[in-house]
């Protein structure tokens, strides 16, 4: 066996392990929590409902909690953490920056801004979570569109006006929250925080098939990454047209960004933190990168997330949480790792 042979063998090991490790986290979050319920009755739960069986022998009350409160935000917070890893191993592979995360177009204002609106405006704007959705979209058209110039979108210039409009929406969320009443500025900041706290199985329905969709698309086109990571001469030179491939990586992941922020509020970090920490685990081969910074992402924020609602008596949100790791590990990367990660 070559080297190289024996150097993949490892890699796929390594994911394997990741995968029985978040398998292992997930049966640890539906049996933590403010009541205990063992590790077989939670399995007996789920067994019945996924096998059918004889649901009177249940008790209701551990299966209201097991089936319809944790097993859904169990899920839910592992699609999220794929989602914003794969958003963030693209982005950072689309503007050779590894610093960028998929916030950088703005897609965290928006969402923000449009959450914020369906607050104030209950009456008008029905769903919360679809305004939004709707204007994190917008925020990222908005930042591309203005880039463009003679049909290409060169990445700092993209980078740039990402700042701008995600500034932009930052100060529309500011004057909302200096005109909003106590009872919603409270609720807006608290879901500018993030969490899980509302998680249903109508989100996980909704958002798995999207985030299944990117990820086959991301994960069967890496060697694309790879070559856009390299710059857009050297792109071009080996048939990959970069402008065309850029615009498929942002428009599917900021779809996926923008759908898992509607939904459970910001939540930072994650997608800088989990793609460079597959980067140092497998190296820069996106081919790996991808799946195991998928699995290294959904990891953390269900750790993050059981951690949020078992340390103390009243759940801590979790954008605290992510981001009392995530500020660390950025001054980590800049120290000692910033200009051999692509190596």
């Amino acid at each position: 066996m070559t080297s190289k042979s024996k150097s993949s063998v490892q890699k796929l090991t390594m994911i394997m392990v990741l995968i029985l490790l978040l398998v292992v986290g997930a049966l640890w979050a539906l049996t933590a929590g403010t009541y205990d319920i063992s590790a077989e009755e939670t399995y007996h739960i789920l067994r019945t409902k996924l096998m059918g069986g004889n649901e009177e022998e249940l008790s209701k009350l551990h299966t209201v909690i097991i089936w319809t409160i944790r097993t859904p935000r169990v899920l839910l917070a592992i699609i999220t953490g794929v989602a914003f890893a794969l958003s963030g191993a693209a982005y950072q592979a689309c503007f050779r920056n590894p610093l960028v995360e998929p916030y950088i177009l703005g897609v965290s204002a928006g969402a923000a801004f449009g959450a914020a609106l369906g607050i104030m405006f209950p009456t008008i704007i029905r769903s919360m979570q679809l305004s939004a959705f709707g204007f994190a979209i917008l925020a990222v058209a908005l930042s591309y569109t203005i880039s463009k110039t003679r049909g290409r979108a060169p990445v700092i210039t993209l980078v740039i006006s990402g700042v701008v409009i995600g500034s932009l929406f930052s100060a529309m969320v500011s004057l909302l929250k200096y005109l909003a009443p106590d009872a919603q500025l409270r609720e807006i900041t608290f879901w500018m925080m993030g969490g899980f706290y509302y998680a249903t199985w109508n989100d996980v329905i909704l958002t798995a098939p999207f985030v299944a969709v990117v990820f086959a698309i991301i994960f069967l086109t890496s060697w694309k990454l790879n070559i856009l990571s390299m710059g857009d001469e050297e792109a071009r030179t080996l048939g990959v047209h970069p402008e065309r491939y850029r615009l498929l990586y942002i428009l599917s992941t900021t779809l996926v960004t923008a759908l898992c922020v509607s939904q459970v509020g910001i939540v930072a970090w994650v997608g800088l933190m989990a793609p460079h920490a597959a980067r140092m685990i497998f190296g820069a081969d996106n081919s790996y990168v991808v799946p195991a910074g998928a699995l290294l992402g959904a990891l953390f924020i269900l750790l993050c997330d059981t951690m949020a609602r078992t340390i103390a008596s009243s759940e801590i949100p979790i954008g605290i949480l992510t981001s009392v790791v995530g500020a660390p590990f950025l001054i980590y990367l800049l120290r000692s790792k910033g200009k051999t990660l692509y190596g």
